[in-house]
């Protein structure tokens, strides 16, 4: 039996949203015309157009009805309540099973609408009438992403790889748009993606070998095998992808670039697609490109407190440049982008140029670059400074031209953030002499410099905590003061999918420019030089940071090691 029915709304949503001060009368009027148009709930509504998360709809609900509300992310999903209800009736009545007390006989289910007494009854029938249903109120796209989170992917694939093994492959259909899931590659594509998704994959690598084609996720920074195909099954894979990704399937000797976006577990998922000939046929790697994880509070980045003091002292001067440093894929952009969100108010005009723009983001003006429109970042910054920006984002310094455009918007009283590749902060200085940029006009121009990298994160189920040896003590830097605090290595086990780490911590450091550094700058002084003045401002570098989180015990020394270059600190 279910619990009593929860109360209906005490109030109309959006008046209790205004109330909160969470929306305004103007997005509020807006999302109801929508409403009109789409006939969706206004939550569902408010936040497909950004106006509102959906824990905020998910929270106030809840307050309004007396109903109990449930944050999907944090909870822990019992076994047993799931083998209550199959896979597909969870789908079909968009609900999870949460959690099952034996001794009082009662299923928690997470529900988008309590309100749903066909999805319960149906439920009820599914577990017995024995059992006790507490409705607890989530969010409808939190619940279709624990759905596919917990009841799993892998058996789907296999099932699918079976089926392929036992048919003949029809590669007309796969190009057709009518009845495409009947076609099993066309599902295999689907599930491909979604697993590489759902295991927290940043890229997946489809590599023709000569006799068998190799399948790798990159997770946490590092390329695992998950599977190898029969090379007979590449050509039907390559087509969907290209067919999915917009590209040309005829072009198999050019490399071409595509874009997708698909809707995996209720929230959108964007993936860019690069292809590249090869000897064995066309590599084909996907980007992927979670909208979710893209945006980081600022305040979740994980620096210590001075330096995120320092950070956002930096992000209140008013004009300048504001550099992110690092190789590829060592999270620039979601530094930039926490950046952006920290300061983007109704009161400023933030405008980026990119290549492609990656995240989404409500109320800032973003703009791709593109050839064929002859926008390249100089000529893009040029045109941006006409939009009267106050912030302008370029989302990376590579030539002459696109440096001296941005430190123009930067001398004419606008904020300019921007990427460049380079291995330290200190780095910048020396590699923007060799673009073309004049030690004079670097100098008062460049607010400060943020240089990172990603590191993995020890598992927190299976790491072991060892005794280090004394060269260890010594690049540690407790030698003198070591007082047996535990240091962690790793070790493996289920949960990490035995490797040890699971999850990216960053370590960065932060070079403030202040006056004496500027007049180091503008007087042509050595890298040497500078970085004696930074330290003994109180300047950390990565390899300071990284150790900082070896004795916190988030990653091991290996780690760093691998990251950073330890061997300064070995004297």
């Amino acid at each position: 039996m279910t619990d009593s029915a929860p109360k209906r709304p005490q109030r109309p949503l959006g008046a209790l949203l205004i109330e909160k001060g969470l929306i305004s009368e103007d997005q509020l009027r807006i999302a109801l015309k929508e409403q009109k148009r789409s006939g969706d709930p206004l939550g569902k509504v408010l936040t497909s157009m950004g106006f509102i998360t959906e824990a905020m709809v998910r929270d106030a609900l809840g307050q309004n009805i007396g109903q109990q509300s449930i944050d999907l992310a944090q909870v822990v999903v019992s076994a047993e309540a799931l083998k209550l209800v199959p896979q597909d009736s969870a789908r079909r009545y968009n609900v999870l099973p949460v959690a099952y007390n034996r001794e009082t006989s009662t299923l928690t289910l997470a529900m988008s609408d309590t309100f749903n007494v066909v999805a319960l009854d149906q439920i009820q029938a599914l577990v017995g009438r024995e059992v006790r249903i507490q409705q607890a109120l989530a969010g409808e796209t939190e619940i279709k992403r624990a759905i596919d989170k917990f009841y799993g992917f892998d058996l789907s694939i296999d099932g699918i790889l079976r089926e392929i093994e036992t048919g003949e492959i029809d590669y007309t259909t796969i190009q057709s748009s009518s009845d495409e899931y009947s076609h099993p590659f066309v599902r295999l594509v689907n599930e491909l993606l979604a697993d590489a998704v759902q295991r927290g994959a940043s890229d997946i690598h489809f590599e023709p070998e000569q006799s068998f084609l190799r399948l790798r996720y990159r997770i946490d920074g590092v390329l695992r095998q998950v599977r190898s195909l029969h090379k007979a099954y590449w050509p039907a894979i390559a087509v969907r992808l290209k067919v999915i990704s917009g590209m040309n399937i005829a072009e198999t000797r050019a490399p071409q670039d595509g874009r997708i976006s698909l809707t995996f577990a209720g929230h959108p998922i964007d993936f860019r697609v690069a292809s590249q000939p090869t000897t064995h046929g066309e590599n084909i790697v996907l980007r992927i490109l979670d909208r979710l994880k893209g945006i980081v509070p600022l305040d979740n980045l994980g620096l210590l407190d001075d330096n995120l003091s320092l950070l956002k002292l930096m992000i209140a001067r008013p004009e300048g440049i504001i550099l992110v440093t690092g190789p590829t894929g060592s999270g620039k952009t979601t530094t930039l982008y926490s950046m952006l969100s920290y300061i983007n108010t109704e009161s400023i005009n933030i405008m980026t140029l990119e290549d492609p723009v990656e995240y989404p983001i409500p109320m800032i003006r973003q703009s791709s670059v593109n050839e064929a429109a002859k926008m390249d970042f100089a000529s893009g910054i040029r045109s941006m400074m006409r939009q009267d920006p106050d912030v302008i984002l370029v989302g990376e310094i590579r030539d002459a031209d696109t440096a001296g455009m941005a430190f123009r918007a930067a001398m004419t009283g606008h904020q300019v953030y921007s990427t460049l590749h380079t291995n330290s902060a200190i780095g910048v200085i020396p590699r923007l002499t060799d673009i073309g940029v004049l030690p004079d006009i670097m100098s008062g121009n460049i607010i400060g410099i943020v240089a990172q990298r990603l590191a993995r994160k020890l598992c927190k189920h299976c790491k072991e905590a060892y005794q280090p040896d004394p060269i260890e003590l010594h690049i540690l830097g407790v030698a003198e003061t070591y007082n047996d605090a535990p240091i962690y290595r790793a070790t493996g086990c289920e949960r990490c999918d035995f490797q040890g780490y699971k999850g990216r911590i960053a370590i960065m450091e932060l070079l403030k420019i202040d006056p004496e550094i500027d007049e180091l700058i503008a007087r042509r002084a050595t890298l040497r030089e500078i970085k004696q003045l930074a330290i003994a401002n109180g300047f950390h570098q990565l390899a300071d940071d990284g150790i900082r989180r070896v004795l916190d015990g988030n990653t091991s020394l290996d780690e760093i090691s691998r990251m950073v270059d330890l061997t300064g600190r070995i004297h």
